[in-house]
């Protein structure tokens, strides 16, 4: 560590990372000279048999004495006490106060799921014990603007940002205060305040946070003070955060500072402490212990070893951007650097969406600790880990086979050199023999069912079973890699690999090489690199505050203004922490958006005199998305002031001239050989092994060997070179890419399976993520109601992201149509648009974008991707009409189209398909958001071409021939899981026969009756006595049928597998003809898509007595204005639509998950503030519907209460089903309660009274409100499973 300059004598500094497995510390003694003597300590995290504080334990000392603090002159420390909380539910107990009407809102939250297949639905539950309800506050919007003229009003107020604000009711403190004492008497001294637009009006929360410390609460958070930015779902999360982690964070500190003599104090007494305590924040910036905050330490770790990396592997001449690998035991981080630090404002962990600036790290639950299993066929790696306690197999304290154990049985972990703290008496080494017995194990379960499948097959040896689960493993982690950098644009191979971790030095090399990464650099401590990276970080103090003012000349002068005084502030709090002024830097950031959409880009000022943050934002903005909005107008949202202050002066990395200029020579002091194996190339050889300490700076050492030091080895692999300078082990990747194609058999490899099944997925997932970030509408953008998928060149799905369930099976049918009736006229550069019901589709506002992928003039794979388009015409605004009869009353239908020929986008011809045509029949309208649609079309065409690239890639790498193998063993390894799913389903119920029937809400009946065959695990479902295509919207196109079918049967398969058309390979389906479920062409079908294909999957599950009904509806909700009027004229307007949640169904083991997107949907929901600004609307109410789940042994979830107050005049329209039939229960559950729509008109009398009027507005209806109207949408529960106990 450099010495500070007011450094008072020779005193230690220490830095401390305690990780998820392992607690590094290091001590830096200043020395006579001016140098530092490092001390490095490294030992287990969690050792409650013989420490209880790992920290504390870095220095050997009598556990029953206080540490000295003579001699200590700084702490500092990032520390997973704050993740692991959050992850074990461990925080302090705290009650939340909330707007009403919105209890529920944070269990709710964006309403989706995160496991899109899993029926027993398990997402985090809230984190508060208690929730109070006050005041409702309202906001004023309208369709010409959000802000309004006050009236002499005193309801009306103005906010922080200028815009206003009505306070409909005001808060009643006396009974706030009586609320809050009943709750205090529970024992419950921490609170979490977050009130509805909160973030420009914070009068109420201050004022609640007083009354809250007079009752006597000891923490209490404001979401206004903690995270001042729009959204209330992630603000009230953040506040809940940090109300459940600063005191748990707080005690942690008092149990540490316990350990130490008076010198350290926390609390009242901390601020005469003469050793300083800093703490690494998420956001890679130190902060005082006594500023130390929860919901900022989520990332204290991690963020360390990124301010690690960057300080020591980038240089501004070489230039060269770094990606960050830090594999630990139980995860591994990846992140980028560039020369500045890349952050993100909202991030998803453990289930709990924060609001707050962090570093922007992916994590992968891949690491020395992740599990291996062999499932259907593949390797499996993760994502459940046997963590610290009791850690991997070799561990000798009964934990299962990991990562580390595969290494360990490689010969790439070199027993003697590894620390003797194993065992139940921290006293032995790492145990060999354990590892090798469960291998032994693994192995006769693996070759069995290779000897099964096919009795030819050869036998696996140990070495190929473990190397094969690191090359899985590898994989695994290359993943977020590439998602990292090629999602924006940026080349992976271009980067430079820092590698740091405890293990990853042993993956180094195999995930450069897979990446086409040339050099990887290892610092000395890599192992220790978060703790080192604490060394060198730079204290930050932040503070923001929301705007909402265009960004233009003439409102330039005011955001100059409120910026000085952010920066003023920011340097005042730095200057009180004994910073010097000239030791700080202040940063400006807008954070700023396009008019009209959500996605903010935080704007950097990249001068102090410079104020054209207008064309920063173009710069990031294209950077990003491809592309620019014309024509909009730029919002600033936030205003934020970064301030960093410069603890120990710029530390710049020397390592790149190092290089240009080191005397290289060869290395001949090895300490021992070892017996490594090294895959089929190389198998097993006699490997030397070097001490790290033992080696001279310009050694060259050409792979393969082993480089030890005391903390970690590093694994040279063969055709790999390393270097040792002054700092690191440089690597360079001699032959970067093998020649894989000549080495891998035609037949399906097990490991190669599991690798393919990660790359095919990987294009699908980059193809959507590129879609999200070029798309504009918030459909796509926000809602995520969108699907990318990768297809063989006969139409099958080969993988598709885990993204909207009811376009899995139907996608496949429209490439399928396109293929065969372009078929001689498809070429290099066409891209095809459908989103006919009859060609594939699923209903009208899904459009589907598909694009061949060419090689050497033959078509090899096709990329597709369909999202969900906000308006295309017809009869209402949002193009789902309620009461459609006709196809052509849904907008425009179109069966094929080259939107992209030669090259060029057709937007003359799509504005005609989209604007004109549909404006054509009586009473129908062209689209109603044209510039919208052909914005997120050509970020439709953007996705398909980084799919081109990527499976491009993919078959440069292995060769055409194999990655089509891979593609057909993927598919067959999905048959095979489907089949023996099939065969089980058959033995477990006794009966090969399954049948179920269901009601659509008309009487429409779906009738279902599947025979199993029990000796090849086929399966048929006939439809067989299913109800007539209805003149209405439910009717289904038959690619639904295959959606449902697919998505129900990866559901009860249970476990991972490759989802693709393999699935559907052992299936017959019958429907029949002009039925429900197989329309004439022309049949309405919008309902077809978002209630029938819940309705399926219900009677689908039901044969198969899986579980409760879930709601069986996606509760379809769409207003707005404009489109053709009365006389026909053009009026352009605005379309909201959502989808809305309900409850699922409960099963055997499981109670069903209440306000939850179920099965075929898992669109998001807009945020409430995010609504109330953008339309004119006031939601009322979001809040879960109590009592209409199913009772049982389990009970189903419940539905939710919407309830929307409308603004102004506009069309509304409602379509939804479960409003008759009700969600059946399982095995003696009784059945969810159906839902329920009223509308609630306010209606003036002759004397000017205002009443309301409730009237039931049944499950499809379209009117026309106007304002003080009232809709409220009760959706259903799900339904129960089992006999309730007496």
């Amino acid at each position: 560590m450099p010495t500070n300059s007011n450094n008072d004598g020779l005193k230690i500094r220490v830095t401390i990372d305690r990780g998820g497995t392992f607690t590094d510390c290091i001590g830096f003694i200043p020395q006579e000279d001016g140098t530092s003597k490092t001390v490095v300590v490294k030992l287990l995290s969690v050792d409650p048999k013989n420490y209880p504080d790992a920290p504390r334990e870095g220095r050997p000392h009598p556990r029953n004495e206080k540490l000295e603090t003579k001699n200590l002159d700084l702490i500092r420390m990032g520390t997973t006490v704050a993740t692991n909380s959050l992850l074990e539910r461990t925080g302090e107990p705290f009650a939340l106060l909330i707007t009403k009407g919105f209890k529920d809102l944070l269990h709710i939250g964006n309403q989706a799921r995160p496991k899109i297949f899993d029926l027993s639905i398990v997402t985090p539950e809230v984190l508060y014990d208690e929730v109070i309800e006050v005041t409702l506050v309202g906001y004023t919007s309208s369709f010409e603007g959000m802000n309004i003229n006050e009236k002499c009003d005193s309801s009306i107020v103005k906010g922080v940002t200028g815009e206003s604000v009505q306070i409909i009711k005001k808060p009643n403190f006396k009974q706030i205060e009586s609320d809050l004492q009943k709750v205090f008497e529970k024992g419950i001294k921490s609170l979490a305040i977050c009130l509805m637009h909160s973030f420009t009006f914070t009068d109420h929360e201050v004022a609640l946070k007083n009354i809250a410390l007079k009752v006597g609460f000891t923490n209490v958070t404001l979401s206004s003070e903690l995270t001042p930015m729009i959204k209330i779902v992630p603000r009230g999360t953040s506040a809940c955060v940090d109300a459940y982690l600063t005191p748990c964070i707080q005690k942690y500190i008092e149990g540490f500072f316990s350990g130490f003599d008076d010198g350290l104090t926390y609390g009242k007494n901390s601020f005469s402490n003469t050793v300083k305590v800093e703490f690494m924040q998420s956001d890679g910036g130190l902060t005082p212990v006594k500023k130390f905050s929860g919901f900022k330490a989520i990332l204290s770790g991690p963020a360390a070893g990124v301010v690690g990396y960057a300080l020591t592997s980038f240089d501004e001449v070489e230039g060269s951007s770094v990606i960050g690998f830090d594999m630990g035991g139980t995860s591994t981080d990846v992140s980028r650097y560039a020369g500045r630090y890349e952050h993100v404002f909202e991030t998803t962990t453990a289930g709990i969406t924060i609001q707050a600036p962090q570093l922007d790290i992916h994590t992968v639950a891949a690491g020395g600790g992740s599990r291996l299993f062999f499932k259907n066929g593949m390797f499996v790696v993760g994502p459940e880990s046997a963590s610290a306690d009791p850690g991997p197999a070799c561990y000798r304290k009964g934990g299962p086979l990991t990562i580390t154990d595969a290494n360990l049985l490689l010969g790439r972990l070199v027993i003697k050199h590894f620390p003797k703290i194993f065992g139940k008496n921290e006293s032995e080494s790492l145990d060999f023999e354990i590892t090798k017995k469960h291998f032994e194990s693994l192995r006769m379960e693996i070759n069995s069912f290779l000897l099964k499948s096919n009795e030819n097959a050869r036998e696996l040896s140990l070495d190929e079973i473990a190397f094969g689960f690191v090359k899985v493993a590898n994989e695994s982690m290359c993943r977020p890699i590439r998602a990292l950098t090629q999602s924006k644009g940026h080349d992976t191979s271009a980067h430079i690999l820092a590698c740091f971790g405890g293990a990853g030095g042993q993956h180094a090399c195999a995930i450069a090489r897979s990446l086409g990464i040339k050099k990887i650099l290892i610092h000395k401590y890599a192992s220790i690199l978060s703790s080192y990276g604490l060394s060198l970080a730079d204290v930050i103090n932040e503070v923001q505050e929301p705007c909402a003012s265009i960004f233009n000349k003439e409102n330039l002068e005011d955001l100059k203004v409120r910026s000085m005084k952010l920066k003023e502030k920011c340097l005042e709090n730095l200057v009180n922490e004994g910073f010097k002024k000239e030791d700080c830097d202040l940063e400006l950031y807008f954070n700023m958006r396009y008019n009209g959409t959500d996605t903010s880009m935080m704007t950097l000022q990249t001068a102090i005199d410079d104020w054209n943050f207008d064309l920063e934002f173009f710069k990031i903005y294209k950077a990003e998305f491809g592309f620019l909005l014309s024509g909009r107008s730029i919002i600033v949202d936030d205003i934020r002031v970064r301030g960093i202050g410069k603890s120990f002066g710029n530390i710049k990395t020397t390592v790149h001239q190092e290089l240009k200029h080191l005397k290289k020579f060869p290395v001949t002091n090895r300490d021992s050989e070892e017996d490594v194996y090294w895959g089929e190339e190389f198998g097993r050889k006699l490997t030397p092994v070097y001490l790290l300490k033992n080696l001279q700076i310009g050694n060259e050492i050409a792979g393969p060997c082993l480089i030890i030091d005391a903390t970690a080895t590093i694994v040279v692999e063969p055709k790999c070179v390393a270097y040792i300078t002054s700092e690191h082990v440089v690597i360079e990747i001699i032959e970067l890419k093998e020649v894989k194609e000549a080495k891998m058999e035609k037949k399906a490899d097990p490991i190669q399976l599991s690798i393919f099944s990660h790359r095919f997925m990987s294009i699908a997932e980059q193809m959507g993520k590129t879609l999200q970030q070029t798309s504009i509408s918030t459909n796509i953008k926000e809602r995520l109601d969108f699907s990318c998928a990768l297809f063989g060149p006969d139409s099958g799905l080969v993988a598709n992201a885990p993204h909207i369930p009811v376009h899995l099976g139907s996608m496949q049918e429209a490439v399928k149509f396109q293929s065969q009736l372009l078929k001689g006229n498809l070429f290099d550069g066409d891209v095809i648009l459908t989103n006919h019901p009859h060609a594939g589709g699923s209903h009208l506002p899904d459009i589907t974008v598909i694009t061949p992928v060419f090689n050497e003039k033959e078509i090899v794979f096709f990329v597709a991707s369909r999202g969900h388009h906000s308006d295309i015409g017809g009869i209402t605004a949002g193009s789902m009409p309620p009461n459609s009869r006709e196809l052509y009353q849904e907008g425009a239908a179109i069966k094929s189209f080259k939107l992209v020929e030669n090259g060029e986008f057709n937007e003359e011809g799509i504005t005609q398909l989209l604007l004109v045509e549909p404006g054509k029949f009586e009473g129908c309208s062209g689209t109603r958001c044209l510039k919208d649609n052909i914005s997120d079309l050509k970020a439709q065409v953007a996705a398909n071409y980084k799919g081109i690239q990527l499976v491009k890639g993919l078959i440069s790498e292995y060769g055409l021939e194999v990655v089509q193998a891979y593609m057909h063993f993927i598919q067959e390894n999905a048959d095979f899981s489907v089949r023996q799913l099939l065969k089980q389903t058959a033995r477990a119920l006794n009966t090969n026969i399954l049948s179920s029937e269901d009601f659509m809400d008309d009487g429409t009946k779906i009738q279902l009756k599947v025979t199993i065959n029990v000796e090849d695990g086929s399966a048929i479902f006939d439809f067989e006595g299913t109800g007539e295509e209805v003149y209405g919207n439910i009717n289904a196109p038959y690619s639904i049928c295959y959606s449902s079918i697919i998505y129900c049967l990866r559901c009860l398969v249970g476990q991972d597998m490759p989802l693709n058309q393999g699935a559907l390979k052992p299936i017959t389906v019958l429907i029949p003809k002009n039925s429900l479920l197989d329309p004439s062409e022309g049949s309405a079908v919008v309902g077809g898509n978002v209630l029938t294909s819940q309705r399926l999957c219900d009677v689908i599950l039901r044969a198969f007595q899986a579980c409760g009904a879930s709601q069986g509806c996606m509760n379809n909700l769409t207003f707005g204005v404009g489109g053709n009027d009365e006389q026909g004229k053009y009026r352009e307007g605005f379309g909201y639509y959502e989808t809305i949640a309900g409850g699922a169904g409960a099963g055997p083991t499981w109670h069903g998950r209440s306000g939850v997107h179920t099965h075929m949907t898992n669109t998001r929901i807009t945020d409430p503030e995010i609504m109330e600004r953008r339309y004119p609307v006031l939601l009322r109410e979001f809040g879960l519907r109590e009592g209409s789940g199913g009772k049982g042994l389990f009970n189903g979830g419940d539905g939710v209460i919407r309830e929307i107050e409308f603004q102004m005049r506009m069309q509304v329209s409602i379509l939804s089903e479960r409003r008759v039939f009700s969600p059946y229960g399982m095995h003696g559950g009784s059945n969810g309660k159906p839902g329920k729509n009223y509308l609630i008109k306010r209606i003036i009398d002759e004397n000017g009274n205002v009443k309301l009027k409730k009237l039931n507005f049944g499950g499809k209806n379209s009117t026309v409100v106007n304002e003080g109207d009232i809709l409220r949408i009760e959706t259903p529960g799900g339904g129960g499973f089992g006999k309730m106990n007496n």
